[in-house]
């Protein structure tokens, strides 16, 4: 493969990267969310409550928003298939829907994209932990959000993404971001 082929790969893949902008997360449909947020929104707040959770119980944070980061790009080709969706449906595993995905690119991009999804999908690391719980932790603060907005389904979204988290500062921030609303962050600055 040559340089101009991978270089074009390499854009590609980032190109592909796009769609995340645009597509939406359907498990929130089956709560009556008319317009949920996109791949990309949660995956930019669950990168940022990575990094802060992994600030909290001594990881990397660096490490963890990049596991956050990656850790729904292969969406642009199999979708957000919602947890009853997959009981129907048998989907290749997310290494391999990253390894078509970048099979064009860099050489070093595949390695170090492939490693990030591996690591995310497979390794015990405290990281990948706090990785984990990160991407629970935003689903149960979305769903706060849409229960203020009027989505009263969206209880067992909270009630499973509460259910899950590991780490106790996810479980602190949890229960803070239960009683708090969405306006809350501004009366420190408005009081």
């Amino acid at each position: 493969m040559t340089d101009d082929n991978q270089s074009q790969g390499t854009a590609g893949f980032l190109m592909e990267m796009g769609m995340l902008k645009r597509a939406k997360r359907s498990g929130w449909w089956i709560a009556g969310v008319k317009d949920p947020e996109t791949i990309a929104e949660h995956s930019f707040r669950t990168a940022v409550v990575g990094a802060v959770l992994a600030m909290m119980e001594g990881a990397d944070p660096a490490k963890v928003a990049l596991l956050c980061t990656f850790h729904d790009t292969q969406e642009t080709r199999i979708g957000d298939i919602p947890h009853i969706g997959r009981r129907y449906l048998t989907a290749a595993s997310n290494e391999k829907v990253t390894e078509d995905q970048i099979s064009a690119a860099h050489p070093a991009v595949r390695a170090g994209i492939q490693a990030i999804v591996a690591e995310y999908e497979n390794a015990g690391s405290l990281e990948v932990t706090v990785a984990h719980d990160a991407d629970k932790l935003e689903c149960l603060i979305q769903a706060v959000e849409y229960r203020e907005q009027g989505y009263q389904n969206v209880q067992p979204w909270i009630d499973t993404s509460l259910d899950k988290l590991k780490t106790k500062s996810a479980r602190t921030l949890a229960e803070a971001a239960l009683t708090m609303s969405s306006l809350e962050w501004q009366k420190v600055y408005l009081g």
